[in-house]
């Protein structure tokens, strides 16, 4: 399997993918790309591909916020991670309503 980082959304409210929530991947605050994921909840193609690997501090922002249509709580979520080893895999998902959400570090 070759090296990449990767991301889905969950909606929790509706039990279903996260169609059309923008993501934004920073390096060390630095804005890598920016992500709509598509009707599976997933970005169209990994957030970094295996030439694009390493090692550092990374942050996915998920804009909670324009996704439910409304920020009476949740706005932008940022999820901040170290990849240690670029010659592996990462996949970062969110399980997100508009008052809580969770994150692991995915296979």
């Amino acid at each position: 399997m070759s090296a990449k980082l990767s991301t889905h959304v969950l909606d929790l409210t509706s039990g279903r993918p996260a169609v059309g929530m923008a993501i934004e991947l920073f390096r060390g605050g630095t804005l890598v790309k920016k992500v709509v994921t598509n009707a599976d909840g997933r970005t169209d193609a990994p957030l970094l591909t295996a030439a694009e690997m390493a090692a550092g501090e990374y942050e996915l922002v998920f804009h909670l916020g324009d996704y439910f249509g409304a920020r009476t709580f949740l706005d932008r979520v940022p999820v901040r991670f170290r990849i240690a080893d670029a010659a592996a895999s990462y996949h970062v998902p969110l399980l997100c309503s508009p008052w809580a959400y969770s994150t692991y570090r995915g296979s």
